[in-house]
């Protein structure tokens, strides 16, 4: 029985740690409300005034959910409601999707723009942690 509850407690903990990554050059403070701006629309731009281009890994994987559910407060559901009532008014554009990790991590390591999200241990030196969940 400790075995169950121990292997539960790992997955409910390695399920509960995700990165927000930006590239090693954006000095730009980052902090949860801002998180949340850029990627419901809100929010266009870091402190500085540089662009924000938020980039989501797909939806149904586990980190795209405990992102949503810890960062943006809504459910898959919710957000996917959130974005078609900005498409059909014209007022916004939901984030890229990328399939994986090692995709989002290519991507935001080659692009000072972006901000991404991936699983706390994927993250590499080749990106900044600017907040995690």
């Amino acid at each position: 029985m400790k075995l169950l509850y121990g292997l539960l407690f790992a997955s409910m903990t390695a399920a509960a740690d995700v990165s927000v990554i930006v590239h090693p050059s954006n000095a730009n403070a980052v902090d949860a409300s801002t998180i949340e701006k850029i990627y419901t629309g809100k929010v266009k731009t870091f402190a500085d005034g540089s662009k924000a281009t938020p980039v989501r890994l797909s939806e149904g994987n586990p980190v795209s959910e405990e992102f949503n559910t810890k960062a943006l407060n809504k459910s898959a559901s919710q957000l996917k409601a959130y974005w078609s009532k900005l498409i059909f008014t014209g007022k916004g554009t939901p984030p890229k999707e990328i399939d994986s990790d090692a995709e989002m991590l290519k991507l935001v390591a080659t692009n000072p723009d972006h901000i991404g999200f991936v699983a706390s241990g994927s993250v590499t030196g080749d990106v900044k942690v600017v907040f995690s969940f």
